[in-house]
């Protein structure tokens, strides 16, 4: 996949739109950028090409001195969020440049990062959707159990990976074939077609799929 540049948003929630045909389209809608291009890393000074973009300002009080002397260099504001896109060649771009919900249009297939809600502790019922036991016939306190995790005599361990309770969420989660529905530049925001890993208000980083 050729590598491109993308957006960071917010996830504000999810509403629904209607087709042209009355067809009833759940959606999600972001606020993405404008999000200013803080650095732009090249092969020969950095061993790598890749523009660092940043969302969500915030006053530079906030920031320790080498955050703030990185961020101001540009004359763009503080940002809270900062996140590079690699990609095979910077020259478009230059730092202090911004970029916007303009890179979008209805249509694109994006991919889209987020953060999924964390729940807390779950047994495997709740996180890999076991059935459980028998409610009857000789089980006592082990309806929600998981069962046996052995292997025998032979090999006599358990595998790694092997689904047990534990963390259930709060996983980096991506999208990699979303559908752009509708794009307002003038509210820098972005509708996306069904639904987006993350809670209300979570960040999101959109990245147009080629």
């Amino acid at each position: 996949m050729k590598r491109t540049v993308g957006l960071i948003g917010r996830k504000l929630g999810m509403t629904t739109l209607f087709a042209d045909d009355g067809t009833k389209v759940p959606v999600t809608v972001i606020q993405a950028g404008p999000c200013p291009v803080v650095q732009k890393k090249t092969v020969e000074k950095d061993g790598y090409s890749a523009v660092q973009v940043g969302f969500d300002q915030l006053p530079g009080h906030k920031l320790n001195k080498p955050q703030k002397g990185h961020q101001g260099k540009q004359d763009k504001g503080y940002f809270r969020i900062l996140r590079e896109f690699s990609l095979e060649n910077t020259d478009e771009y230059e730092p202090g440049q911004e970029l916007t919900t303009e890179i979008f249009k209805p249509g694109d297939r994006v991919r889209l990062t987020g953060t999924s809600k964390g729940k807390g502790f779950a047994g495997v019922m709740k996180r890999w959707n076991f059935a459980g036991s028998p409610s009857s016939h000789g089980h006592e306190k082990v309806h929600r159990k998981p069962g046996a995790i052995g292997q025998c005599a032979y090999p006599g361990k358990v595998f790694k990976g092997k689904k047990m309770p534990g963390q259930m969420g709060n996983k980096k989660v991506t999208y990699a074939n979303a559908e752009v529905v509708a794009v307002r530049p003038a509210d820098n925001v972005i509708i996306i077609k069904g639904q987006v890993p993350g809670p209300t208000n979570g960040i999101v980083v959109l990245r147009k799929k080629n």
